[in-house]
């Protein structure tokens, strides 16, 4: 007689009550979506940042709608665009009279932190100082208005309202820091309590200046080595200038990959691995020589598109892993990050709650369908005043993304770029003046007109009727 014996060992998370998730945003400046190795990019080597990719869902898609520091960071944080927040260009003050996704979170029980660049106190200096009633209702915080001095960063806020100077460079010391804070924080099962913490770094933006004496492995990268993007024309002054620039560039990647590590690490020693999503993502791209492009402020890919993941390094409990076409844009990341947790999304809120896309609807966390209206096709883009950079685009300009692929821009009064980036990733044919192309360039042209529109914005589209 055979006698088979079945024992059922129930899942660790099963035996703990549930607990509210836990959210971390992570990211950089300046940032292209471009510039990871999941994203075959050969210059650099980011595994941290793949595994989330991994494990996590990817928006390969994700744009940064106002491509330029603080537009984007006042979008980020309202979820308004930046023509409705007034926080339309660097630098610029966001009231302290707007909401914040902090609100919502205070009001749910969670704690909110801080920590790093905050650029939306109306300056670049960065002795600036940034009063407590104007840092977003957010209960910690610990930060700057600005620098662009990696190995020389001062922060203030709770723990020291007199600046304090980071022990090394940025990345590494305000991680440290963030790992510190998230420690003292979790405490006890008795007294848990959820968290949003954001971890806003200056790095990968210029100078680009690589860590000294890092203490990790990195790939060597000579500026000799760099192979470049396509769309960087063979001219000699370009091309010695952006192997110079991507060289530090890239450093400065794997180090913020390297951190990224670090915190995956301390969640899983704190036992919060599981139920913290981390959200990474940057506020806009750098052509760094694309185009003979620098910066930031353009319509094209090295500037628009940014790395977007939302993972649980724990695991995929709850997870729907993948890739998905939506096109998350900067006022869609506060809605997205309350859809995780379960928070209803505020009124004043008008982006999208894209979280169905990352929670299997039999998750703790999931409330039902996010939205029951359709979700949007296309992504509204925006350079609000005319930007007088050196080698950057010196006019104001709109434009949308579309879900399969098309983009296109206008500056005032004219009709300037129409790309289809599936089948030309680096923009080299500009079909906006070919006659063949005038139905999906009047397709687009009709979203980017019920953009202007319906978000109250001013800008003067062309006409682009042909001929009778």
């Amino acid at each position: 007689m055979i006698v088979v014996v079945v024992i059922v060992i129930k899942h660790d998370l099963e035996l703990q009550p549930q607990r509210n998730p836990n959210i971390i945003w992570i990211f950089g400046d300046q940032h292209r979506a471009q510039a990871l190795s999941y994203r075959g990019d050969p210059n650099v080597y980011t595994p941290n940042i793949d595994n989330l990719a991994r494990s996590g869902m990817r928006f390969d898609n994700a744009v940064a709608g106002a491509p330029w520091c603080t537009p984007f960071r006042g979008a980020l944080l309202t979820s308004m665009y930046p023509h409705q927040n007034e926080v339309d260009r660097t630098p610029s003050q966001l009231s302290p009279s707007l909401p914040t996704v902090a609100e919502p979170f205070n009001q749910a029980g969670y704690h909110t932190a801080y920590i790093g660049k905050w650029h939306l106190d109306g300056s670049n200096n960065r002795e600036h100082y940034v009063p407590p009633q104007r840092r977003g209702g957010f209960q910690y915080w610990m930060g700057y208005e600005n620098n662009n001095n990696q190995n020389e960063c001062y922060v203030y806020g709770n723990e020291s309202e007199t600046p304090v100077r980071l022990p090394g460079y940025e990345t590494d010391s305000l991680t440290d820091m963030l790992i510190q804070h998230l420690g003292d924080h979790v405490g006890t099962d008795a007294d848990y309590q959820p968290f949003l913490a954001v971890l806003s770094v200056q790095p990968p933006h210029d100078p680009y200046t690589s860590p000294i004496n890092p203490g990790y492995n990195q790939t060597n990268i000579h500026p000799k080595d760099i192979k470049f993007r396509r769309n960087v024309p063979n001219v000699p002054w370009i091309r010695e200038k952006a192997e110079l620039d991507l060289a530090g560039y890239y450093r400065m990647i794997e180090n913020l990959d390297y951190n990224v590590g670090c915190i995956s690490q301390a969640l899983k020693k704190m036992g919060i691995d599981r139920e913290t999503y981390l959200v990474f993502f940057s506020d806009h791209g750098d052509m760094l020589g694309s185009h003979a492009q620098w910066g930031k402020s353009s319509p094209w890919e090295e500037a628009i598109r940014i790395p977007f993941i939302i993972a649980k390094v724990g695991g995929r409990y709850g997870m729907k892993v993948g890739c998905t076409e939506a096109v998350i844009n900067h006022v869609d990341i506060a809605p997205t990050t309350l859809g995780l947790c379960g928070i209803p999304v505020p009124t004043n809120m008008i982006g999208y709650d894209y979280s169905a896309h990352c929670i299997h609807s039999d998750a703790p966390e999931y409330k039902g369908p996010p939205k029951t209206d359709e979700e949007p096709e296309s992504a509204y883009l925006q350079q609000i005043p005319r930007k007088l950079h050196r080698h950057s685009v010196n006019k104001a300009w709109r434009g949308v993304v579309t879900r399969d692929g098309w983009k296109y821009v206008c500056t005032p009064s004219n009709d300037w770029l129409l790309f289809n980036t599936v089948e030309d990733c680096y923009e080299q044919a500009n079909y906006v003046y070919d006659k063949s192309y005038q139905k999906p360039k009047e397709y687009c042209h009709n979203l980017l007109n019920r953009w202007v529109e319906e978000t109250g914005d001013s800008f003067q589209l062309p006409d682009i009727r042909l001929p009778q």
